[in-house]
């Protein structure tokens, strides 16, 4: 379609021109009226109280005549913007000022269009104003400027919406715009009606090198992201910032779209929870973890700085008994009592931490000397030594401590730990108590006790453990009265070793628990065999490590493996060595061996004379005889002393009702010796070595010696 475009101005000359002639009997030129019937616009004039509207509005308004009034046309702008229209007619009949404005006109159809109304005025020679008005179509700009403005307010409500800060940065580096939390946050208001600040400048002094960078790859194409902490009103805040890059089809950044999240509660429950982590939940102390990390620190700086510094490890003696006798509360009770003391207690350059059970650490660091190190032991054990009460009981307990030197002794945390258990374990193996000083020394015997463990699993799997047994002899009569089973394995070679190539695994009740099974096993199946064939069978004695009676259920395996294999009681003695009865725990073993003693089994208290119990409690213990050891034998035709000491046990025996038998015979002295004492039994090399089963049986059957 073709329009004829006059300017508003032209339109306006032609009107005035028109309306000049005053004394014109025709107010609407034929001219004119031409020239308003071909503009495609809505022209509607008013002059000298006549009005005229175009072709075109009449069209529109489906008027029959060119004589439109105001009024209705004023009735066809929509109702929400007819009231400022009206406001806008009324205020510019008064003013004669020209307007212009958008509005919503009704077309004859009642659908309505947007238009842009113009009303110009000017005053003719009565001075009254003449108006000229028109109505452009304006619809489908109107209508798609409107949906852009809704789609933009859209975005931007939903960016107000959200929590994020959220910024829209050119590749430059400057803000374009921001959301109401970015304003919030960055600048304390609700909205910046201005932008253009550089982004930099919003970040606080700590993240602005990684905002630097962030920015510098977002510009080329990628994505970033970092770390961001901030100080508003004396609080803290950390975010999460993420700038993604927004490409032309060209694969240019023209917008960088940066979003930063809050994540100041998530830190703090990190914080927490790292805390929690690190952190004895019992004593508040630091946790294993924490220590190595602190332990870290502490290494570094002592490298940097050429220092020394130690490594406690610290072991509570007897703290089981404890828990065993008055309940856990009472151990929980002593652990968090101790803990506030060393805290309290221990000087400025150390630090403690609880690596769990009843078992510490305490690193000291800028140690100058071992006197230093000497002084730090001694305040650590003292506050174990002084009274802890519970419940109107005090708890007793002692305290071992190992101690290890960076850089003497190690130059790494592993290690450092590593060494100061081992001298913490050395120093328990020969009694408990104290403080004791790493030393390369000890390392020979933690390999030693590892290499035994590791041969003892190693024959128990392979199946390599037998009995052997050793004659125990009537010295009157040299008649067989007995056998000790004794431990013997054979090697890859074949050749027989002896228990104490794996002592250490008598000491792990696990493996002392297996060669125990095994050896009774055998033991019993030998007896069950001399007693089918019809052999005069004699009773077998059988070692228990004390370790075997920490589960408190000895006595009954023993006595379910009898059963088993239908074995006598009376054929069975128990062996266990003195030290036993006196130890912690040892409540277990009387009991387990009061329940055998009653079962008819006989129970004979090993190496007697090497401990410290006393002779005046052997009525107490459920013991049937004493062995001499082997040891006072052999000294027996040399030391004066030591003879008299196997003369007075051999006397006491009887007076307590015990049979005394003597270990280590191995001369034709001794034995007329310990004969004339009054000693009745003995074994030893005189008589027989351990020999395997078939050699036993070949015993029974002679059953003489010398």
């Amino acid at each position: 379609m073709t329009h004829l475009r006059i300017s508003q101005d032209s339109k306006t000359n032609l009107a005035e021109t028109s309306m000049s002639h005053k004394d014109s009997k025709i107010i609407f030129s034929d001219d004119l009226k031409q020239i308003l019937e071909m503009t495609p616009q809505l022209i509607w004039v008013h002059k000298s109280e006549q009005n005229y509207c175009n072709s075109a509005m009449r069209n529109y308004f489906g008027h029959p005549t060119h004589d439109l009034q105001v009024l209705d046309a004023l009735k066809a702008i929509h109702p929400k913007d007819a009231e400022y229209i009206y406001t806008f007619w009324n205020d510019a009949k008064k003013t004669g000022l020209s307007f212009e404005k958008e509005c919503r006109i009704k077309d004859a159809n009642g659908l309505y269009q947007w238009f842009l109304l113009i009303a110009k005025s000017t005053k003719n020679s009565e001075n009254q104003l003449d108006w000229f008005v028109s109505c452009t179509n304006i619809h489908n700009s109107a209508i798609a400027l409107r949906e852009t403005t809704e789609a933009l307010n859209t975005n931007t409500s939903m960016l107000d919406a959200s929590v994020d800060c959220i910024k829209v940065i050119t590749p430059e580096g400057h803000v374009s715009h921001m959301n109401r939390s970015g304003c919030n946050a960055l600048l304390g208001q609700d909205r910046v009606d201005k932008f253009g600040m550089e982004w930099l400048s919003l970040l606080p002094p700590e993240a602005k090198k990684e905002g630097r960078k962030a920015i510098k790859k977002a510009a080329h194409g990628k994505n970033a992201r970092f770390a961001g902490k901030s100080t508003a009103g004396g609080k803290i805040m950390y975010w999460d910032n993420i700038l993604t890059p927004v490409l032309n089809d060209k694969n240019q950044t023209t917008r960088i779209l940066s979003v930063s999240r809050d994540i100041t509660l998530q830190r703090l429950a990190e914080q927490k929870l790292r805390l929690a982590s690190e952190t004895d939940e019992l004593t508040s102390l630091m946790n294993r973890r924490a220590l190595k990390k602190r332990i870290y620190k502490t290494l570094k700086h002592a490298k940097t700085k050429d220092l020394s510094f130690a490594v406690m490890i610290i072991d509570l003696d007897h703290f089981k008994h404890i828990n065993d006798t008055l309940g856990h509360h009472a151990g929980d009770h002593l652990l968090k009592v101790l803990s506030k003391r060393l805290l309290k207690k221990l000087p400025e350059n150390t630090y403690i931490s609880r690596l769990g059970g009843d078992e510490f650490a305490v690193v000291v660091e800028n140690v100058r000397n071992l006197s230093d190190l000497s002084n730090t032991s001694k305040v650590i054990l003292k506050q174990i030594q002084l009274p802890i009460k519970y419940k109107g009981k005090i708890l007793s307990a002692g305290m071992s401590i190992g101690c290890s030197l960076f850089p003497k002794d190690a130059q790494d945390i592993t290690h450092l730990l590593k060494y100061a258990d081992t001298a913490l374990n050395d120093l328990k193996s020969q009694g408990r108590g104290g403080f004791r000083l790493y030393d390369s020394k000890m390392m020979k015997d933690v390999h030693l006790k590892a290499q035994q463990l590791f041969t003892a699993r190693q024959i128990i799997r392979n199946h390599n453990i037998e009995p052997f047994y050793q004659a125990k002899v009537n010295l009157e009569t040299l008649q067989l009265v007995g056998f000790e089973a004794l431990l013997r394995w054979k090697d890859e070679k074949g050749c027989i070793q002896f228990p104490s190539t794996i002592a250490d695994a008598f000491n792990d009740y696990d493996l002392a628990s297996q060669i125990s099974e095994i050896i009774q096993t055998q033991v019993f199946q030998d007896l069950s065999t001399w007693i089918e064939l019809g052999l005069n069978v004699v009773p077998i004695a059988i070692n228990a490590s004390p370790v075997e009676f920490m589960r408190d259920d000895y006595a009954e395996l023993i006595l379910k493996r009898l059963e088993k294999y239908k074995i006598p009681h009376k054929l069975i003695e128990v062996e266990i060595t003195e030290h036993v009865l006196e130890s912690r725990g040892s409540e277990y073993v009387i009991r387990a061996l009061t329940k055998l003693k009653n079962a008819g089994i006989r129970i004979a208290l090993d190496d007697f004379g090497t401990g410290h119990s006393s002779m005046a409690h052997l009525t107490d213990y459920p013991v049937d005889c004493l062995k001499i050891d082997y040891n006072f034998v052999h000294r027996l035709n040399k030391e004066k002393s030591v003879s008299a000491i196997v003369e007075g046990i051999t006397k006491l025996g009887p007076i307590l009702s015990l049979d005394v038998i003597a270990e280590g015979i191995e001369t034709k002295e001794q034995l007329e010796n310990l004969k004339s004492f009054g000693c009745c039994v003995g074994q030893g090399f005189l008589f027989s070595k351990a020999v395997p089963e078939n050699l036993a049986k070949d015993m029974l059957t002679n059953n003489m010696f010398l």
